[in-house]
């Protein structure tokens, strides 16, 4: 008989223990390797296929076969593993897994009992060591040291990551909360949980390998069956759920997720986020040092059963270890589904036979990949297994069919999907029991599909939530230190290395909207890099270009070809505001003051070509109370009440009056004012520099040039003489006219008061917009009386003896009736138009 030899190859991870075993299983005709995971099994299935040929190789797991007739070596999931098949070579990775309390008793069977005709080796970690050596006191031990370092590093903020680091976290919920903040921070981060499906796994990994992004967030999913190339593992927990309790993970775990950090002969990092604080100084020496307590005991589960009926089955089951190094597994799932079918009324009441009980437990070892054990799964095995009865060992085409419609849809949202690639490998695990089936073949390739399109599904749309491949490429170049490629389209558009980052107006850079809010944090510190050679070159620009390239807009903002630059704010004087150049973080103290200057020239000449009456006024070369008067026409921008000017007035001499009638002025009875200025587009531009003085914005200027309109409560007299119109209030309402024909309405209600009272006319209502009640308005002010008689409206230039209804002019104007009758004539007011008439008589009187 041959020599078997039985080897245990252990120590921490990157030993390079599974490449050992696979060069030692290629130097034999045949091997079999049994791996933990499907994934684990593929991607070496894929290894072994290059080196030997398809035709060489075969893939045995629970939901994927392919198995060539002449393969020789067969990479199959621990559980898959075909011992009745005899191989020259045979392998069990990760044999530390025969202590895990769900699926360990499948480890030890395999450590008990699965051998090579001449060669069995067992891969793990140090700590089965002891057990190894008193379960198989043949085997020979050979211990591995890491290729590269692990090194505690400390806690870190997850957004001061070095790249090609992993965050692992426990559940679902703390992954994709954990995903979406380094998401923001860095740009992206791919994906990687158990409940993925080894297809979906694989493109999340295959993101973080091709360098589209630098981070991976997972589960302790990649604690095994995943080579990455990783330099940190950083915790943001160090408890899970173990499907009993939540409790804290054992050094040896935590050293077998940290591990996955450097590759080869690449030292790695392990540490936590600033979040969790720091970790013991006991569990970093003993990762560091791969110094762990042994295992004590490992799972155990009777494999030589009793099929004589659900009872003697389930007894088997139970029945206690042979050795106390062993220990029976507790809650296994295939069990718990076993327990469930026998209920009272359940489907084991159908076996009563040794091959009915067989199959019952057949149909109890389907997966639930959820890993809920839920009703529905108990009912779906309830239905399997009485289709399989009734059906002599065979599931209808329609019933199969039905349930794999039901998952053959690709929308919605990332649990959704989860869940549906939940069923269909459970129903991938099914179709490969081709026993079951008529066209196993064909159920094979249709869950397949279905799989991969719910897979490819699911990795696009975790790539659309946690990747911005945009913002991870630009924060990976930032990172470089590198300088940045960027350029400004003419319509302002920002690209920095190909990619659009957001516009710039003027010197204020706008985010692409697109982009989160924390993600525009990446897109400013490009645009800022990419933009360091593009803002000296705009500001020459705009010193040198002409002055038709800048606009006034009618709120005071400053526009450089449509771009905001500046805002105006009130200066010493109303005709020379001053320039605010907006804030930019892209302008320093010298280019914001060049920038001022400009366009502070430019305001000047603007100004000056807008409003050349008064800045004529406020530079003819006048003194006295001319000089005084032209002052304030400038500063009140070109009107003012006759009465508030009256000393003024009377002190100009025959040429002040003429030079100022030059200068455009009007000496009206009513108002001192420049007509000039009571064109619309010159009004805007006063209501603007108004506004400013007053400290506020614009004054609300009046659509068109109308002849009068209701002025808003907050429009004081001041602001009015701005826009060109008096303000006049009475009971009657209020009313702004403007001065113009304000001082038209003064000398029509003259003429018609020469001859007595006079009704409202055609000619008058127009001077006031074409409303005839506005003169009840204006008229009393100009020392009129409004009479309303059954006869009519009429106006008196004294007082009435008799009416209806009469409006007086405001007191200070009224006659007063004297001792010899009702009415006297009293004085008319001194801003009336009768005053200069009274001055006349007056003068007659005394030659």
């Amino acid at each position: 008989m041959r020599e078997r030899r039985i080897t245990a190859v252990l120590g921490p991870t990157n030993t390079g223990k599974t490449h050992l075993a696979i060069e030692r299983m290629l130097g034999y005709g045949s091997g079999i390797m049994g791996f933990p995971l499907r994934l684990l099994a593929r991607e070496n299935y894929d290894r072994v296929v290059r080196l030997k040929g398809a035709g060489q190789v075969a893939l045995i797991t629970g939901e994927e076969k392919i198995l060539p007739p002449g393969a020789r070596y067969l990479l199959c999931t621990v559980e898959s593993m075909p011992l009745d098949r005899d191989a020259a070579f045979l392998a069990v990775d990760e044999i530390q897994l025969a202590a895990d309390p769900e699926r360990g008793h499948v480890f030890t069977e395999r450590l008990l009992r699965a051998r090579g005709q001449d060669e069995t080796m067992f891969l793990g970690a140090d700590t089965a060591g002891p057990l190894i050596r008193r379960l198989v006191p043949d085997a020979e031990i050979v211990s591995r040291p890491r290729m590269s370092t692990l090194s505690y590093v400390g806690p870190k903020k997850i957004g001061r990551l070095p790249p090609r680091s992993a965050v692992v976290a426990f559940s679902a919920a703390e992954v994709y909360a954990t995903a979406e903040l380094m998401r923001r921070q860095r740009g992206g981060t791919a994906v990687v949980l158990g409940a993925l499906s080894p297809r979906t796994r694989n493109a999340q990994v295959g993101l973080f390998e091709a360098g589209e992004v630098d981070y991976l967030v997972a589960t302790d999913a990649i604690g095994m069956g995943l080579n990455l190339g990783l330099d940190h593992v950083c915790f943001a927990r160090l408890r899970k759920f173990d499907g009993r309790q939540s409790r804290r993970l054992a050094a040896q775990e935590v050293a077998q997720i940290a591990g996955r950090a450097g590759r080869h002969m690449t030292d790695g990092s392990f540490g936590t986020t600033t979040e969790l604080g720091g970790m013991d100084q006991e569990l970093v020496e003993a990762v560091e040092a791969h110094s762990f307590d042994p295992l004590t005991a490992l799972t155990w589960r009777n494999s030589d059963l009793d099929f004589s009926s659900p009872k003697a089955l389930q007894q088997a089951l139970d029945r206690h270890p042979p050795r106390p190094e062993l220990i029976r597994v507790r809650n296994a799932e295939d069990q718990q589904a076993l327990a469930a079918l026998s209920r009272e009324g359940g489907p084991a009441a159908l076996a009563d036979r040794p091959d009915r009980v067989r199959l019952l437990w057949e149909v109890c070892q389907i997966p639930d990949f959820r890993k809920t054990l839920t009703d529905s799964h108990v009912r779906l095995l309830d239905q399997i297994y009485r289709h399989l009865v009734e059906r002599d060992g065979r599931l209808p085409d329609d019933f199969v069919a039905n349930q794999v419609a039901k998952l053959d849809r690709d929308e919605g949202d990332i649990d959704a999907l989860v869940a549906r690639i939940a069923h269909i490998r459970t129903w991938t695990f099914v179709t490969h029991r081709a026993d079951w089936l008529e066209d196993a073949a064909h159920w094979q390739e249709r869950a397949r599909r279905i799989e991969d399109k719910l897979s490819d599904a699911l990795h696009e749309r975790l790539t659309q939530r946690f990747v911005d491949k945009r913002t991870a490429a630009l924060v990976k170049r930032l990172g470089s230190g590198d300088k940045l490629l960027g350029a400004v389209k003419p319509n302002g558009e920002v690209v920095v290395e190909g990619e659009h980052v957001g516009q710039i107006e003027g010197f204020r850079f706008r985010p692409d909207t697109s982009a989160e809010k924390q993600d525009r944090r990446a897109l400013l510190s490009a645009a800022r890099r990419a933009l360091a050679e593009e803002i000296p070159l705009r500001v020459r620009r705009i010193e040198t270009d002409d002055d038709g390239s800048f606009r006034l807009t009618p709120d005071g903002r400053l526009l450089w070809r449509e771009a905001p630059l500046a805002r105006l704010a009130a200066g010493e004087l109303v005709l020379a505001p001053q320039v605010e150049i907006e804030r930019s973080e892209f302008l320093d103290g010298p280019a914001r003051e060049r920038l001022r200057l400009r366009l502070t020239a430019w305001l000047g000449r603007h100004l000056r070509n807008r409003l050349t009456p008064l800045f004529a006024l406020e530079e003819a070369p006048l003194s006295g109370a001319a000089r005084g008067l032209a002052f304030q026409l400038a500063e009140d921008l070109g009107c003012l009440a006759r009465p508030a000017v009256a000393d003024q007035l009377a002190a100009l001499t025959k040429a002040n009056r003429k030079t100022l009638t030059e200068l455009g002025v009007r000496f009206g009875a009513q108002s001192v004012f420049v007509p000039a200025l009571l064109n619309p587009r010159r009004r805007e531009l006063c209501a603007l520099l108004r506004g400013l003085r007053a400290g506020g914005t614009r004054l609300p200027c009046p659509d068109g040039n109308p002849v009068a309109f209701a002025p808003a409560g907050n429009l004081s007299h001041a602001d009015l003489h701005a826009l060109g119109y008096r303000r006049f209030e009475n009971a009657a309402g209020c009313l702004a006219l403007r001065v113009d024909a304000l001082e038209r309405l003064a000398y029509a209600a003259l003429k018609r008061g020469r001859a007595g009272p006079f009704s409202p006319d055609a000619e008058l209502i127009r001077l006031v917009g074409g409303e005839g009640d506005r003169l009840a308005v204006v008229l009393p002010a100009l020392g009129y009386w409004t009479v309303d008689s059954e006869a009519g409206r009429s106006f008196h230039n004294r007082p009435p003896e008799g009416g209806k209804r009469s409006t007086r002019p405001p007191k200070k104007n009224r006659r007063q009736p004297s001792k010899r009758g009702p009415i006297s004539a009293q004085s008319p007011p001194e801003d009336s138009p009768f005053a200069a008439l009274a001055v006349l008589k007056a003068g007659k009187s005394a030659g």
